[in-house]
Parts: C-alpha cells; sequence; structure tokens
C-alpha cells in the first residue's frame, strides 16, 4: 500500500468511526450536531493535510499487515534496482510495519549518510545478533554509542592508512604461500584463498602462526561464529524481530534464548583465550606486532575495557576473511572470462618487476593496472551488494520527502556501482581501464569516492575500518598471483569444448556474495616461477 493510500485510508476510517458515535445525537440535535461534525471533519482534514506522512517517498504497493516484507527475498539488489526505474533514486517500502528507505544513487547516499551521518549512523536494533550473541559488542551491529564510539576509534587507529603498513610483511608472506599453492594444487583454488584470507586476518589481528590449511581448528571455531552470527542477523530468522515483546521471555520459556545466550559464552571464551595470548606476550616484554597487541599496549589511549579488546577480534574477522576470498573470487572469474585484460596485467608486471624478482608492496605506486583492477573488481562484483542497513535517530526530511526516525536506511551499492555517469556505458563488464588517465596513470574519480573509486567500503561513519588493509592485501595477492600465473578456462574431458561461464550467477552465504561455483586452468606463467615462489617460501620460514 503506497504512503498515500495509507493515510487516506487512515483518515477515512477515522472519520468512519466518529460519525457512527455521534449520529444518535445528530438526529436529536439538529442544526448544533451538524455543525458538529462540519468542525470534526475540518479538524481531520487539517491533521491530514499537515500529515508528514503524506510525503513519503514513493514505493511498491505492499500487502496488508506484512506490507512488502513477502518482497525483500534472494537477490534484493536486483529488485531495488528495477524499482529505480519506476519510484527513483529513494524507495520506501513498509515491512511489517518497519519503515525502510532504499537509496540507490550516490547523490542521496552521500546527502543522508554523509552528510547528516550525526543522524543516520545507528544500526537496526538486532534482539539476537546485536544484543545476546555478542552482548552488544560486535561494534558492526552495535548502536551508535560510547561503546561504538570507542571501539570504532580504536579500529581506525589500529587500521588507518599510515598503521596498515606495519602489516606488509604479512600481507606478502601470505600472497607468496597463496601464489606456490596455486600453482601445486590448482584445482583447489577457492579453498587457497580462503586459507590465506583467515591466515593472514589471524596473523594480523592476534600475529597467529601461518596456518596450513582452511580447517585449522581455529578457523573452523571462527567460521562457525561467523556462520551463526549472520544467520541470526538476517531479517525474519526469528520471530522477534517482528514481535519485539518475545524479546522478554525467559531463557527457560524461548530455546533461541538459551542457544544464543550459550553461544555469547562460548564464542567470549574464545575470544578472551586469544586476547590473553597476546596479554602475556606483551607483559613478557615480547616484540609482539598484531593489532592485539597494540590496543594492550595502547589501553590508556583507547580506554577498551578486556572483554572489549576480545570482542574487537571477532568484529574484524567476521568483516574481514569472507569478504575477502569472494572478492578473489569473482576476480578469478574476470581473469578467465576477459584474458585481454589478464594479459595487459601481465605485460605491466613484466615491465615494472620483471622476471628476475617477485612484486613486493613496494611496487604499489608503479603498477597503476593492477590498482585498478582491485578497484573494478570491487565495483564489478561488490560481495555486499547492500550496505549494512543505518538507521534514522531523528525524524529528517530530503527534497520534499519524509524520512521517519527508526527508519532502515538501505544503501543499493549494486545499483550504485552501476551508475554510467559515474562509471561509463560499460558497467557490466571488467574493465580496469576505466580508471586510467591517458597517460595510463589511476585518474582522479568522483570526489566522495575519489580514493576507492567504488562504493563497497559503504558510507559515512560506517565506512569499513579494514579498507586499506584490504586493497593492500588485494593488490599483493593480484600482483603476486599473476606475476608466476596464467589463468585459462577449463574444458570438458568428454567433448574438449570451453565450459560454460556464469558471470551473473552468484551464491548468497550470508557473509558474502560469492560466483556459482566454477572450474579454472592456472599453470606457470613462466618455467622459473614455482621455483623461484618455492625459494622465497624457504626463505620465510613457510
Amino acid at each position: 500500500m503506497s504512503s498515500l493510500s495509507t493515510s487516506s485510508f487512515r483518515v477515512l476510517e477515522a472519520l468512519k468511526s466518529s460519525f457512527l458515535q455521534i449520529w444518535p445525537r445528530v438526529q436529536d440535535h439538529g442544526t448544533f450536531s451538524i455543525g458538529a461534525i462540519l468542525g470534526l471533519v475540518a479538524l481531520y482534514a487539517a491533521r491530514y493535510l499537515a500529515s508528514p506522512y503524506r510525503k513519503l517517498p514513493p514505493g511498491p504497493r505492499g500487502c496488508p499487515i506484512l506490507g512488502n516484507l513477502l518482497e525483500m527475498g534472494a537477490g534484493q539488489w536486483l529488485k531495488f534496482s528495477e524499482w529505480h526505474e519506476k519510484y527513483g533514486d529513494l524507495i520506501y517500502l513498509n515491512a511489517a510495519g518497519q519503515p525502510i528507505v532504499i537509496i540507490n544513487s550516490q547523490e542521496v547516499a552521500v546527502a543522508l549518510l554523509n552528510r547528516r551521518s550525526a543522524i543516520y549512523s545507528d544500526r537496526p536494533h538486532n534482539v539476537v545478533a546485536g544484543d545476546i550473541m555478542t552482548g552488544g559488542l560486535l561494534f558492526a551491529f552495535s548502536h551508535y554509542g560510547d561503546t561504538w564510539r570507542r571501539m570504532r576509534k580504536a579500529a581506525n587507529d589500529g587500521f588507518s592508512k599510515s598503521s596498515a603498513k606495519e602489516f606488509y610483511e604479512t600481507q606478502i608472506t601470505e600472497a607468496v604461500l597463496q601464489a606456490s599453492d596455486l600453482l601445486v594444487g590448482p584445482a583447489q583454488w577457492d579453498s587457497h584463498f580462503r586459507r590465506a584470507a583467515a591466515s593472514t586476518t589471524l596473523s594480523v589481528l592476534y600475529g597467529y602462526p601461518t596456518l596450513k590449511s582452511e580447517q585449522d581448528h581455529i578457523v573452523v571455531a571462527f567460521n562457525d561464529f561467523a556462520e551463526r552470527l549472520f544467520k541470526a542477523a538476517a531479517i525474519g530468522s526469528y520471530l522477534v524481530h517482528f514481535l519485539p515483546w518475545l524479546r522478554h521471555l525467559p531463557s527457560s520459556l524461548a530455546k533461541w534464548r538459551r542457544d544464543a545466550e550459550a553461544w555469547y559464552k562460548q564464542d567470549t571464551a574464545m575470544f578472551e583465550g586469544l586476547i590473553h595470548m597476546v596479554e602475556a606476550n606483551v607483559a613478557k616484554g615480547g616484540n609482539h606486532q598484531s593489532a592485539a597487541a597494540t590496543l594492550i599496549r595502547e589501553v590508556e589511549k583507547n580506554k577498551l575495557s578486556s572483554i572489549e579488546r576480545a570482542w574487537f577480534g571477532g568484529t574484524m574477522y567476521t568483516g574481514a576473511v569472507d569478504t575477502t576470498s569472494a572478492t578473489m573470487s569473482w576476480w578469478t572469474l574476470a581473469m578467465i572470462a576477459y584474458p585481454e585484460i589478464q594479459a595487459r596485467a601481465h605485460a605491466e608486471l613484466d615491465a615494472v618487476v620483471g622476471r628476475a624478482r617477485l612484486p613486493t608492496l613496494a611496487d604499489y605506486p608503479h603498477l597503476p593496472y593492477i590498482r585498478a583492477m582491485v578497484k573494478e573488481v570491487l565495483r564489478w562484483r561488490p560481495v555486499g551488494p547492500l550496505g549494512v542497513p543505518h538507521r534514522s535517530t531523528e525524524d529528517n526530511w530530503y527534497e520534499g520527502k519524509f524520512i521517519p526516525k527508526g527508519t532502515f536506511c538501505i544503501p543499493n551499492i549494486w545499483h550504485m556501482n552501476r551508475d554510467p555517469e559515474i562509471f561509463g556505458k560499460n558497467t557490466e563488464h571488467f574493465d580496469p581501464g576505466r580508471y586510467l588517465d591517458a597517460g595510463e596513470d589511476l585518474a582522479s574519480g568522483v570526489s566522495d569516492i575519489k580514493d576507492q573509486g567504488h562504493f563497497s567500503y559503504g558510507f559515512g561513519r560506517r565506512l569499513c575500518v579494514g579498507r586499506h588493509m584490504a586493497n593492500n592485501s588485494l593488490f599483493i595477492n593480484i600482483a603476486v598471483i599473476l606475476w608466476a600465473s596464467k589463468f585459462g578456462r577449463k574444458q570438458s574431458d568428454a567433448t574438449g569444448q570451453l565450459l560454460p561461464l556464469d558471470l551473473d550467477g552468484w551464491v548468497d552465504v550470508g557473509q558474502a556474495v560469492r560466483p556459482v561455483p566454477f572450474e579454472s586452468e592456472i599453470s606457470p606463467r613462466f618455467p622459473e616461477a614455482p621455483v623461484m615462489l618455492a625459494q622465497e617460501r624457504e626463505l620465510r620460514g613457510l
């Protein structure tokens, strides 16, 4: 039901109810009663005309009670992009009484989420995932308050552009191991990406030793936590999302509460065990380099409690591992689908790095096409096509449209990343060249996304705090892998025909959207590459 028809219906129902109540008096008191009725009608009409709810943004008609809830299924970003053609940049939905606006343009997203961030930085209330399972300590989901500010500031300090340089060696080590593994076991390429992402993240967070397998017990435990978390956070996963009074049920009457409380104890014990390991090392005067060690050494600065430091790692892990490995999977698909782009990247690596040494992060300024490739894969296939919802904390207006307090504001990253006014007409294609100027260097972009070149890291005060780490990891991973390898399409053993590639298919695993499973041929680009990788592994003690 549209906003106008909803308001009109409410007014008519109120008038009908009032009329039925006073009609008997009208029959008895004649002219006086008619005047009273006219006054009542005028009062309701004035209230109706003054109601801000008549000015809600446009949106699709929903069904009674549930509103648009049934339309918010899988692949919502595609549906929201279709609706853009009819309803515009700002779309209003009603999900069982919960107001939602979909933001379909960079202009609106910047105006609201960036420039009015003081009232658009809260998160929707999530009883299970946000309150009970994580104790309100997973700051990516937490409300806009003191705990969030302190944890967010610690993350900004620990993973700033300059601070990220402290982890270069870790990222290079993992890139070398990953590239070597791909040549030894190319059929397991996706598993190698998952292992590398988990190993890099745990090393950066805790100084954890390099992992040999994605089945390492610590990875299994962290991934189990992440899977439970994102399932619990999904809209509709628990009835309490729609019936908030259920939150008051005691554990003895609510299995969902018992489970969530048990998980909180279990996960807290895991995170505290890791942070205590780092604390012991720091206390002994060890030169332990990790984000956790920095939190401990700078406790007077960040003011984080022991349990907040423990849950800091949980937040950063869930935001890093699946997103990085999924992005590498989309990049692999692009390398197979666009061999001419792969060849251009190979040519840049040969010209800048040569074949006598491996790339390093010191090559970053001199490899603009590889850097553009990182930007492009994040634009072309954002692993989070819809940004995590923001929540308005005040009634607000935008260009004559009313956004009520408590509205969930969801940026449609997928649609924004395909805006032809910003990215050109070929936005459906993987083309790193869109980021280069005539001199083959990185061109300046839209002022609001100048540093990133896409919208995949979000907006405002909820902008991804790990973006600098992610950019560095993706750059060195791609540079080392392409320096050593070439990618091709897998052929069918039976017919010799090339297997089809599904560039538009996707699998939503909760934490990130991944491509439909596919096979790839990965082989050494030149004979010395495997030997040089093996030598580098030995030097690094891998």
